[in-house]
């Protein structure tokens, strides 16, 4: 039987700049994965979520491993969903600092108990009953990610764009830290930071950018001056 714990304190969670990694974009744009992570860092992200859903376990893990060595220590690395993929990341002895799941995957009372007190878990809500478990869940949370505000091509079973004003509705039913996503831009982040987000995630408006740096470096100071 499940029991509340009493979470210990882990390492402060920047979340204000959160990207999602997409292969396919990130190909599509000229370059790799690895080298969009770097630049993207150097213009400003704060959390990498590594979301592979066609990758083997092996390929998913080995980029899990190649990002940890990248990134610098301030960056923290998620992995999406896959929690036997953390797992044997860290068994590896990889700076990885935990997982985003979604509510199909495993419970996350089950999910905290395999990753440890010390792993951040997020999970994403895209409703008010999905941001309802993610409320009773909260003992064992470090974050919810709540969308999509605008409709996406990044996920193919996302539900209808909230909008501004159903996300800044949503936020204030939770005390999570709240990361919105969902086909984010530029434009988005003032009122979006305004209505109480802790961080914006986007997939798209860098891993499929031109210059993944200077991407990073607008959504960086449209938020810092919001």
């Amino acid at each position: 039987m499940l029991h509340t714990m009493t979470m210990p304190a882990r390492s402060p969670l920047d979340l204000s700049l959160y990207l999602v990694t997409d292969t396919a974009k990130c190909q599509r744009a000229g370059r790799s994965v690895l080298h969009t992570v770097q630049q993207a860092v150097a213009g400003g992200v704060t959390t990498v979520q590594v979301r592979e859903k066609t990758a083997t376990a092996r390929d998913f893990l080995e980029l899990v491993l190649a990002l940890a060595q990248q990134l610098p220590a301030h960056v923290t690395l998620l992995v999406n969903d896959r929690v036997d993929v953390y797992l044997a990341a860290r068994a590896q002895g990889a700076r990885v600092h935990g997982v985003h799941v979604g509510q199909s995957e495993f419970p996350v009372p089950v999910v905290r108990q395999l990753v440890g007190e010390q792993a951040i878990v997020g999970l994403t809500a895209d409703s008010d009953s999905e941001l309802l478990i993610a409320n009773q869940y909260a003992a064992w949370l470090d974050y919810v990610g709540i969308g999509p505000l605008h409709a996406t091509a990044s996920k193919a079973d996302a539900y209808a764009p909230l909008g501004h004003e159903a996300w800044a509705r949503l936020r204030q039913q939770t005390h999570l830290p709240a990361v919105a996503i969902g086909g984010i831009t530029v434009a988005d982040v003032p009122r979006l930071r305004q209505s109480g987000a802790d961080g914006v995630a986007v997939i798209g408006a860098i891993c499929a950018a031109t210059d993944a740096q200077q991407a990073a470096r607008e959504l960086a100071s449209a938020w810092h001056g919001a």
